[in-house]
């Protein structure tokens, strides 16, 4: 039997429903999102008692989400290459790599667009 794509509001919730188990589980068993995300929240927090514009609180706002997205996709990029090996090859050490090189890029912004606003 053909796998039948669910319509209308069932994928919605569905969809949902599957972006919130991820979430849940990042949390649970991700160190690294849970550093992140505590780090986020202080850092949301002080956004919202800052003497700064609204648009300058968007960017500082902006940036902690950026740091837990770019998180996210690391750890999607290495569940996936360890789904497909734990042996050690070159394209997947390249392939982790890069995902991790992606998150110090989102960090670095994130120091950078505070320090800019703040300063």
């Amino acid at each position: 039997m053909p796998f039948e794509k669910k319509k209308g509001i069932k994928r919605l919730t569905s969809s949902i429903n599957n972006s919130l188990a991820g979430l849940v589980d990042a949390v649970l068993t991700e160190d690294a999102f849970r550093q992140l995300s505590v780090i986020s929240s202080i850092l949301v927090i002080i956004a919202f008692f800052l003497d700064v514009t609204k648009i300058e609180r968007l960017f500082l706002i902006s940036s902690c989400f950026l740091l837990l997205v770019v998180e996210l996709l690391n750890t999607a990029i290495e569940t996936a290459i360890d789904r497909v090996s734990l042996d050690r090859h070159p394209l997947s050490k390249r392939a982790k790599d890069l995902g991790g090189a992606a998150q110090l890029v989102a960090v670095v912004l994130t120091i950078i667009i505070w320090l800019i606003i703040l300063l």
